[in-house]
Formats: C-alpha cells, sequence, structure tokens
C-alpha cells in the first residue's frame, strides 16, 4: 500500500462512520444508511487503488521491464531527436496498480515535467498532448526514455527519484492517480517481445531484450 493512499482514504470513511452516526441518531433513516454504504465503497476503492504489490523482477541483463500494469496499445517506430527507434505505450485503467517501475537499471539522466492536456489515456494524441513527466535514463547499453502520461480522470502525476538518482530494473519510481497512459522509448536494436492487446504487469512483465 502507498503510504498517501491512507491520506485520501480517511475523508470517505469518517464520512461513512459519520453516516452510520446520524442513522442510527435519527432512527435508521434510508438516506444515512445509502450514504454510508457509498461513501464506504468509496473509501475501500481508495484503498484498493493504492495497493503496491510485491513483483518477481526478471534478472536477465538485457531485459527491459513494463513501467507500469495495464494493456499494451501501441507497439511503433518512432523516431526521437533525430534517432530511430520504437514507442510502447501501455494504458492503465483505474482498476490497474499505479505505482511505476523502472523499466531498466541506470542513471536517471534528465526529468522534464511538461504541462498539457488531458485527453483520454487511449487516445493516441495523449502521449504527444498530455501533461507528463519525460524520463531519460542512461544505462550501459545506452539511453532510452519513458513518460508518465496524465488521462481524463488523472491529474496527478508523481516522480520519487531525483535527476541523478542511481535506480535498479523493477524499482518503483512513481505513481499516476487514477487512470493513465505510459510510454516507453527504445532505440531500434532493440527486439521487441510484445504487442498490441498483451496484458503487462509493472516490474515483471518483459517489454522487450536490449540486446
Amino acid at each position: 500500500m502507498v503510504a498517501e493512499g491512507y491520506k485520501f482514504a480517511a475523508a470517505p470513511l469518517a464520512a461513512a462512520l459519520a453516516a452510520v452516526a446520524c442513522s442510527r441518531i435519527y432512527g435508521g433513516a434510508v438516506w444515512f444508511d445509502i450514504a454510508a454504504v457509498v461513501f464506504l465503497f468509496l473509501g475501500l476503492f481508495v484503498l484498493y487503488f493504492f495497493r503496491d504489490p510485491d513483483r518477481r523482477i526478471p534478472t536477465e541483463p538485457d531485459a527491459v521491464v513494463s513501467p507500469a500494469d495495464g494493456h499494451v496499445v501501441v507497439v511503433a517506430p518512432e523516431e526521437l531527436e533525430g534517432r530511430a527507434g520504437q514507442r510502447i505505450s501501455i494504458f492503465l485503467s483505474v482498476f490497474d496498480v499505479h505505482v511505476n517501475r523502472a523499466p531498466v537499471s541506470g542513471t536517471i539522466a534528465t526529468l522534464e515535467y511538461r504541462r498539457g492536456s488531458f485527453h483520454g489515456a487511449l487516445f493516441e494524441r495523449a502521449s504527444a498532448e498530455n501533461e507528463q513527466n519525460v524520463i531519460r535514463m542512461s544505462t550501459p547499453r545506452g539511453d532510452m526514455v519513458f513518460k508518465q502520461i496524465a488521462g481524463l480522470l488523472a491529474r496527478r502525476i508523481v516522480f520519487w527519484k531525483e535527476r541523478g538518482a542511481d535506480v535498479s530494473i523493477g524499482d518503483r519510481v512513481g505513481m499516476i492517480r487514477f487512470g493513465s497512459r505510459v510510454d516507453v522509448w527504445l532505440p531500434a536494436c532493440a527486439e521487441i517481445v510484445v504487442r498490441p492487446g498483451d496484458r503487462v504487469r509493472g516490474g515483471s512483465s518483459l517489454l522487450a531484450r536490449w540486446k
């Protein structure tokens, strides 16, 4: 469980308790009972959303793992700063684990926050136009980039590492709240092993082998 989840769950759970108390005071008024159920559901859903399960991290030296849980929606060639490469886009629904993990071991070379729109994360334009964190990682094999991208409901992107920090593959690095998208850019030499429609899990599912 991500610690801040308890903070977000506290308000609806407290409201549920207050509704139960009011129901007893006013002789079991049905509206208070309904409110108690609704607030209880919201509080439990928030706790569910902020879950942070352990994952088994691949040990292969050329592994590139998914930085997030979700479904692969795009695998396509994409040039980045004049370099030929490939982009993998992953869509996270509100029911997915939203803790993000490092796709490879390396150093956070740059970290850039970009303001933008809040298009639905399923739409292709979200990769370029939505609010996002762009993280470039320096590795022994070269540079790779991944993005935390806000969606229609996601209005808060959190990255827990600082520029210059060393991370290991599968390390927890951040979180996007309430539905989002994550992009991974790799050079053309990487062998992509997923395709659109595949279900992936952050930190454990193999996206590519970086030869």
